[in-house]
């Protein structure tokens, strides 16, 4: 198995180094613009492999995308991060026109690829992806959705004083501040979280937990790297290894919640082929409210990609 991770920045150089270390696959294929940077920490990545006694190969190359061909996975992570008082719309003329170029230049040379897009904005520059790569949804993705209910899940352990390996957790919607957390889906040792912690105590986690990539970019000046990196590898797993996963996904929808022509964060099935089922649940009222928020709000991001012409 082989999967290309483009560019080689904080994410992708750790979505890289947990792919080798978890042995996903065979080979990684390290790739970025800037000369010397993929090869560089990709050779550093296959240097801790007898220490950490893993057989991934990691090979990095400067804009060469012959080599990444036969890819089976390619996680994008191309473009701008996001810097102290910039929104991700802010961000959505340069990086659609980088993951343009880099989409076709993956499905030129690795025409059966699945696709998983974290570059941001991440609901358009999944959008950007599908349009470019001409492949069918199931095969373009985004991943905003396990970054955003690690961190609902992260913050919760704490609260509650408790491991974060028992807290199931379904957040849906756009990637940002219209999330749409599902209190009523979340769980903790199979316990619902609200017979747990107080309403008011759980409002506050929700609300962080919507402005959780904000909260970092103050503290470092940067987007964060270890956990969206660590999230895209997971998606990337599940689908070398056909685990038929259950997690929340950016894709998009066609008819389901009601929902048309818009990428949006909804739970689906991963496994070898993809996006293998789309899981539509039973919303009440207030939840399908904030949900078609959320929708406007990337449905107003996608017409500035339009009216670009990107």
């Amino acid at each position: 198995m082989k999967v290309t991770v483009v560019g080689a920045g904080n994410v992708g150089a750790t979505c890289a180094d947990v792919l080798a270390y978890r042995e996903i696959a065979n080979e990684v294929i390290l790739v970025d613009i800037k000369e010397g940077v993929a090869e560089g920490k990709a050779l550093d990545i296959w240097q801790k492999a007898p220490i950490n006694l893993y057989d991934t190969r990691t090979v990095g190359v400067t804009n060469d995308y012959a080599r990444t061909a036969g890819s089976d996975v390619v996680v994008i992570t191309s473009g701008l991060p996001r810097k102290p008082g910039m929104s991700r719309d802010d961000l959505i003329e340069t990086n659609a026109g980088i993951v343009k170029s880099v989409t076709e230049q993956i499905v030129a040379h690795s025409p059966e690829a699945i696709i998983i897009v974290v570059s941001n904005p991440l609901d358009v520059m999944t959008y950007q992806a599908h349009i470019s790569s001409k492949l069918p949804r199931t095969k373009v993705m985004g991943m905003a959705g396990i970054l955003d209910t690690a961190r609902y899940r992260a913050f919760l352990a704490e609260a509650l004083d408790v491991s974060p390996k028992d807290i199931q957790a379904v957040l849906m919607g756009g990637h940002g501040d219209t999330m749409v957390p599902l209190p009523r889906y979340t769980t903790v040792g199979g316990i619902p979280v609200t017979e747990l912690i107080d309403a008011d105590k759980l409002n506050a986690i929700i609300e962080r937990t919507k402005v959780g990539g904000g909260e970092l970019v103050k503290l470092m000046g940067t987007s964060a790297w270890y956990a969206p990196g660590s999230a895209a590898a997971q998606m990337v797993e599940a689908i070398i290894r056909d685990q038929k996963r259950v997690f929340p996904v950016c894709i998009k929808l066609e008819g389901e919640y009601g929902i048309d022509d818009c990428y949006l964060g909804v739970p689906v099935v991963l496994g070898k082929n993809g996006v293998e089922k789309v899981i539509e649940l039973d919303l009440n009222e207030e939840e399908m409210a904030l949900l078609r928020t959320s929708r406007d709000h990337v449905i107003e991001v996608m017409n500035v990609l339009e009216k670009l012409g990107k």
